[in-house]
Formats: structure tokens, C-alpha cells, sequence
């Protein structure tokens, strides 16, 4: 669904980006309360309100997705699709120099190689636009700003839509109150199917991140990383095939290298989750080994097998990084 987003944005012209954009807010509020309300799951805001150091990381989310939805909008509109995708291939890449750079995280020297690659594809890219791409490096730091508030605030993937929406809302509403009172809103005024369409930005929202919800506690994270890596895919195919958008020579180079620092990054952390993995199950057999009975065991048996089981634990533990989507 995210990756064909960009056949959907088209749909609903004459609207402008502002104009969609503040429709998307509205109705994915809409949404978003309407399934809360179906599964009874409040308790989370009530909590939120009395967190201010939390809410405003929830306002600072909203502020940053308000910016990653506007030009996403406007660059499909505007015949930007592959630009638009690129922006998504170089988010992991942007992430992890954040990580570096705020966090103090320490990469290992695959990781580095990738990050160098990925800063020569800018490079190759620029030359071959004749200017920085702003609209791939927009998106991709706004998304990557926007994981990293999110890792921090902690909220669950329709919770966290639900306090973004709300703090979005009434600017939002505001700004489509203002635009019909001066003549400029299309909501009425381009038939029912038009309203109908506007009205369905909260759905096209809201779920793919419902089912990406969903995908997070069935299937690893592993599979779940490369998964993601499906949605700048078809967008990047349907600029290319179906919207026709040109690709000279010096931009394939520049996907070309972006597509290979993903590749280093994927088969190290390929590499690393078998190290994991290999180390849990050596971690288990020891635990096993030293397990004898309650009856017999000792002290010192009793905290190896403590010891043991604690390592394994640790080895199993998943490495969670935040997602970036349209």
C-alpha cells in the first residue's frame, strides 16, 4: 500500500498540496479515533496528558511529519516520484549518521563503508540534477527525526498517529475553514466523488500503518527491515514506468551507488543477526548443560545456570530501529 501511494495522490487534484495535506490531517484523526473507540483503548492519553516532557515530543513528531506528508504530496504532484523514493532508499543511511551523531552509537566498519557510499551517491546526484536533491534529503531527515522522537516518546503505531493527528487537527481544520471562506477549497465544489477521495486521505493513512502494526508482532524484524525496502521499490517503478520520469545516466549511477550502500547494510546486519542467533543457541546449550535437578543442585550450579539462562536472554533480545514511511 505504501508503495502504490503515489497513483493515489494524482486522484485528487485540482486540490493543491496544502489543501490535501490538511485534509490528510483531518481524516486521519477521523479514522484513528473511530478504530480507538471500536477497541476501547484510551488509557494511553490520559497518561500522555500528564507527561508534559512526552507531549511535547509528541508535538515536536507532528511538526516534523506535517513537513515529511507536505512534500512527499507535492513532490508526486509535482512529477517528482523517483526523486520522492530516493528520499526513502537514503533514510536507513541518514538514521544511522543520526545515530552516530546525537546518540554516540558506534558502527561497525561495513557500516561506515555504506554511510561513505551513500554520501557519493548525493554527490553523483547533485551533479546529475544540477542542484542538491533537497526533496530525497527532505524527506529522508524529516522521516529520520521523526523515528527518533518516536523511539523516545514510545507510543504504539495507532496511539502515536492519534496524539500526532490531534495536535495537527485544528490548524488543520482551521486553514480548510479559512480556504473555503475564501473561495479556494475544492471539497465542495468538484462533485461528490472529489469529497469522497479527500475524505479518504485518513484511510489511505491509517492503514498500512495499522497493518504494519500488525506485521511487527508476527514476522522478525529481520524480515520485517527488508520488507520495508519494498515501498521506495514501486515507487521508484512507478516513476520511472508509469509516470515516465527521466532517468539520464548520471542518476542511475547515483540509485546505483544508494542501492549499494543498502546492500552492505543488509548483508551486515544479515550477519550480524546469525552472530546473534549462533551465540543464543550456545547460550541455551549452557544453560541446558548446567541444569540438574532442584534437588541436587548446589549453590554454585544454581547461579551458573542463572548466569546462563541471563546470557541467553540477552543474546535473543531483538535490535529495534525505527521506520520510515510515506
Amino acid at each position: 500500500m505504501w508503495g502504490l501511494v503515489p497513483l493515489f495522490w494524482p486522484l485528487l487534484k485540482p486540490a493543491g498540496a496544502a489543501e490535501i495535506l490538511a485534509h490528510r490531517m483531518v481524516w486521519s484523526l477521523v479514522f484513528v479515533a473511530a478504530a480507538l473507540i471500536f477497541v476501547r483503548r484510551w488509557k494511553w492519553a490520559g497518561e500522555l496528558l500528564r507527561q508534559p516532557r512526552r507531549l511535547a515530543l509528541v508535538t515536536v513528531a507532528a511538526a516534523v511529519i506535517t513537513v515529511n506528508w507536505g512534500v512527499y504530496i507535492w513532490a508526486v504532484n509535482s512529477g517528482h516520484v523517483v526523486e520522492a523514493s530516493l528520499g526513502y532508499f537514503i533514510n536507513p543511511l541518514v538514521t544511522i549518521a543520526m545515530g552516530v551523531l546525537l546518540l554516540k552509537e558506534r558502527l561497525r566498519p561495513v557500516q561506515w563503508v555504506a554511510v561513505g557510499v551513500g554520501l557519493a551517491a548525493v554527490l553523483v546526484l547533485t551533479i546529475g540534477y544540477g542542484r542538491p536533491p533537497w526533496i530525497s534529503l527532505c524527506l529522508a531527515f524529516s522521516f529520520a527525526v521523526y523515528g527518533l522522537v518516536k523511539k523516545k516518546v514510545n507510543l504504539g503505531g495507532v496511539e502515536s498517529l492519534a496524539a500526532e493527528t490531534a495536535i495537527q487537527f485544528l490548524p488543520a481544520l482551521g486553514y480548510l475553514l479559512w480556504l473555503s471562506a475564501h473561495g479556494g477549497s475544492t471539497f465542495t465544489g468538484e462533485g461528490l466523488g472529489h469529497s469522497a477521495l479527500l475524505a479518504s486521505t485518513g484511510i489511505v493513512t491509517a492503514l498500512p500503518l495499522v497493518c504494519f502494526g500488525a506485521a511487527a508482532i508476527r514476522v522478525p524484524l529481520s524480515t520485517l527491515g527488508l520488507l520495508q525496502y519494498m515501498a521506495p521499490v514501486f515507487q521508484f517503478l512507478l516513476g520511472v514506468l508509469y509516470f515516465g520520469e527521466a532517468m539520464p545516466p548520471e542518476r542511475w549511477a547515483g540509485f546505483a551507488l544508494v542501492w549499494l550502500a543498502l546492500v552492505l547494510l543488509t548483508g551486515d546486519a544479515w550477519r550480524s543477526s546469525v552472530r546473534t542467533a549462533r551465540s543464543a543457541r550456545t547460550a541455551r546449550t549452557l544453560a541446558a548443560e548446567t541444569r540438574v535437578p532442584s534437588t541436587t543442585m548446589t549453590t554454585g550450579t544454581a547461579s551458573a545456570v542463572r548466569k546462563a539462562e541471563s546470557v541467553a536472554s540477552a543474546a535473543e533480545a531483538p535490535e529495534v530501529s525505527p521506520s520510515a514511511k510515506p
